[in-house]
């Protein structure tokens, strides 16, 4: 599972051949996040988390706006067409 991009502290990375919809896992040490991207555009919404408080998940989101297209292609690279 490669990181794709850091931000905020936090790791974001994709599994390969992971299922669709097109998302992204967030992890730093306090806890993890499912992400779905919502290509190609966004907006970026949570699946799930765990050990996260809804404050740092929405600063995620929000973190993760402007990387949206760049994670989209990345998916597309490694997993085809996003649903």
């Amino acid at each position: 599972m490669p990181t794709i991009l850091r931000i905020s502290g936090y790791r974001v990375m994709m599994f390969h051949n992971d299922h669709p919809p097109a998302h992204v896992h967030v992890f730093n040490s306090d806890g993890e996040a499912l992400i779905y991207l919502n290509c190609p555009t966004g907006p970026p919404h949570k699946r799930e988390k765990y050990r996260l408080s809804e404050a740092d998940v929405g600063r995620l989101l929000v973190a993760l706006r402007p990387h949206i297209s760049q994670l989209c292609a990345t998916w597309e690279e490694m997993h085809g067409n996003h649903p």
